[in-house]
């Protein structure tokens, strides 16, 4: 798994979010944006993940936060847990891993004395410039928000 790192240029990537629009990485240029990576949606925690920055979407964009929440979930998972949560913010469905890879967030994961390949719960801030300013390797669900802002 080779992880972005901090000062890493971040690869220009074309996903769908979950109405099928097509997000690029250069729609945010000279942007602050948050991407954080969640293992699936409407799990527990994932949930109480997205929650969070749901509650505290108000105060990311005025720190000047952009933000997308991204998984390996179809766009009608996706847009299920976006409607049933009331997210501000798209939700990429990356079914084909485009970001997951060029992010390096899939790997071995170990879960109740099983180990298999999935996505790493991470989020990378990334400046104006479209590189990565901060990695948080060590997410709290219930104050994810507040790590963003840290």
């Amino acid at each position: 798994m080779n992880t972005l790192k901090q000062g890493d240029t971040v690869p220009n990537f074309e996903v769908f979010d979950e109405q099928g629009n097509i997000i690029k990485l250069s729609d945010y240029k000279g942007k602050k944006l948050v991407v954080f990576f969640y293992p699936a949606a409407s799990t527990p925690t994932c949930t109480v993940e997205a929650c969070n920055i749901r509650d505290h979407y108000k105060e990311l964009l005025d720190a000047g936060y952009e933000i997308l929440g991204v998984s390996a979930d179809t766009q009608r998972k996706q847009s299920n847990f976006k409607k049933k949560h009331d997210f501000q913010y798209p939700l990429i469905a990356d079914v084909d891993k485009v970001m997951i890879n060029a992010f390096g967030v899939w790997g071995p994961k170990k879960f109740m004395g099983r180990t298999f390949d999935g996505i790493h719960r991470k989020t990378f801030v990334i400046d104006e410039e479209g590189k990565v300013a901060r990695v948080i390797d060590a997410v709290k669900a219930k104050m994810h928000a507040a790590q963003i802002l840290e």
